[in-house]
C-alpha cells in the first residue's frame, strides 16, 4: 500500500464519518439516544455517573447491520 491508496482510504473515511454526523444530527430529533430506557444514570451527593448501555447496543445493532449490507 502507497501513500496515495493510504490517503483515498483516510479521506473516505473521514467523509463517512462526517456523514454519519450529519445523519445523527437531523435524527437527534426524532431518536434520543441516550435517553432509553435501560440506560444507567446515578446521581450521588458528589457526583454522577451516566453508562448509556442500551444506546450502545442499539448502536451496535445498526452498525451490525449496515455492516453486512456492505460485505455482500
Amino acid at each position: 500500500m502507497n501513500g496515495q491508496d493510504l490517503g483515498k482510504i483516510c479521506i473516505i473515511l473521514g467523509l463517512g464519518v462526517a456523514l454519519m454526523g450529519v445523519v445523527i444530527l437531523l435524527l437527534s430529533k426524532w431518536i434520543s439516544l441516550g435517553k432509553l430506557p435501560g440506560d444507567i444514570f446515578i446521581q450521588g451527593e458528589h457526583g454522577s455517573f451516566y453508562f448509556p448501555i442500551v444506546s450502545c447496543i442499539v448502536v451496535s445493532i445498526v452498525l451490525s447491520l449496515i455492516m453486512n449490507l456492505f460485505s455482500r
